[in-house]
């Protein structure tokens, strides 16, 4: 019986120098960074966006310094994928996030208070749709003066100064005999919760539905504005304004609009 042949020696391999390896942990850190990325591109494109409130026109639901994630989801077109996503339609009383139809750069959100084929008029600064008295718990009234356009919408008898011309001609054609606002189809007439103190459809005209980005969802963070008579702190210097909220951040946090629901 033969004996059996050696096996040949097995051949070490290299070890990978320092630069090989310090170029396969530069392109795994790119990858991992890229992945990152795209998914924070898809969420924002299509899932959430972040969105801070500008102006007091919402308060007191949403104030100066809130900021929001808007859910993008609940208000998309239907289509082939509405059974799998939870689309929805534009209900009354919703809160949206919309582009500014005069200037569509702009994001406004407010408060949908007609849609289509409502019947709307406001008298004495409040609501009627549908003949009906629309119930607002949410409206807050902070000036006492009367403005017989802002309160008794639509009044044609009236002009004012923040009206659109196209718009002030467009509801010459929308009132009906009744002096009523006729809410077409795919629009939504939209007012501020702060309702003395709204650049709102009265002003500029309806929201159209391709204008509709989404819906408020949470305040995920909330902080105050600093006080403006502060001797330290000048209002046209907003390096040392910034310097002054860094310095008091912990005082301006408003903790309890933190992580709250918007509805």
């Amino acid at each position: 019986m033969s004996a059996a042949l050696p096996l040949p020696p097995i051949e070490e391999q290299p070890a990978p120098s320092k630069k090989v390896r310090a170029i396969h942990t530069w392109v795994d850190s790119l990858k991992s960074l890229l992945t990152t990325i795209t998914i924070a591109v898809f969420v924002i494109t299509f899932i959430v966006q972040a969105f801070q409130i500008p102006s007091e026109s919402m308060e007191d639901t949403l104030q100066i310094g809130d900021y929001l994630l808007v859910d993008k989801i609940h208000f998309g077109s239907a289509g082939f994928l509405s059974s799998v996503m939870p689309y929805d339609h534009i209900r009354r009383d919703d809160i949206i996030v919309f582009r500014y139809p005069v200037h569509p750069e702009q994001h406004f959100v407010k408060r949908v208070i007609g849609v289509p084929g409502d019947r709307l008029k406001l008298s004495a600064g409040r609501v009627f749709v549908n003949d009906q008295l629309l119930p607002e718990p949410y409206v807050v009234h902070k000036r006492h003066n009367v403005d017989p356009y802002r309160d008794n919408f639509p009044n044609l008898r009236y002009a004012n100064p923040n009206v659109t011309a196209p718009w002030y001609a467009q509801l010459e054609k929308m009132v009906d005999d009744r002096g009523e606002l006729i809410i077409p189809e795919r629009n939504y007439f939209v007012l501020g919760d702060n309702r003395d103190d709204s650049l709102d459809s009265r002003y500029w005209g309806f929201v159209p539905q391709e204008s509709v980005l989404g819906r408020p969802l949470l305040i995920y963070f909330s902080v105050g504005q600093p006080e403006a008579n502060e001797a330290s702190v000048q209002q046209d210097d907003r390096l040392l304004r910034f310097a002054y909220f860094l310095g008091h951040i912990t005082d301006s946090v408003r903790w309890r609009r933190c992580l709250r629901l918007v509805n």
